[in-house]
């Protein structure tokens, strides 16, 4: 059980498969979750979240922390905004792009906090939001090319 919560600590979590189960299916049945940067995105955002516990430890790590959590949680708000007001084309695509600008702040926030995380959970965390930023520009040039 999470410190804060009933949720799951992530290193509870075995894999991102394991963390898939665990999503309510009120979530699984929107719309959004059949596109997989959205999936990734929430993922990335708990164990974002499992990060930040710990980098409220380390005085220094407070300000990263308070930057990190807000920035990666707005990839999947973004995501969410877009789909849940229906939009299709530019407007979709307009937080497509803010979701994406999020991700890259993320990115830079994780560098940012290198000191405070072990190599291997720096290295993990910043390929799975490379992969989100890659499936991001993939879906933005997918919903341009619909919009024509």
């Amino acid at each position: 059980m999470g410190k804060w919560g009933r949720g799951k600590q992530v290193s509870e979590w075995a894999s991102y498969e394991e963390w898939m189960e665990q999503v309510p299916e009120t979530i699984r049945s929107e719309e959004m979750w059949q596109f997989y940067g959205y999936r990734k995105a929430l993922f990335f955002y708990d164990v974002c979240w499992q990060d930040c516990e710990k980098l409220l430890r380390h005085p220094l790590g407070e300000a990263i922390a308070k930057q990190l959590v807000r920035s990666a949680g707005s990839i999947s708000a973004n995501i969410e905004e877009g789909y849940g007001r229906g939009f299709k084309g530019k407007e979709r695509s307009y937080f497509l792009r803010v979701a994406l600008g999020s991700a890259r702040e993320s990115k830079g926030w994780y560098y940012r906090a290198k000191a405070l995380l072990s190599s291997e959970v720096l290295a993990h965390r910043l390929s799975l939001i490379s992969e989100i930023i890659a499936l991001l520009v993939t879906e933005i040039g997918r919903v341009r090319r619909m919009g024509k």
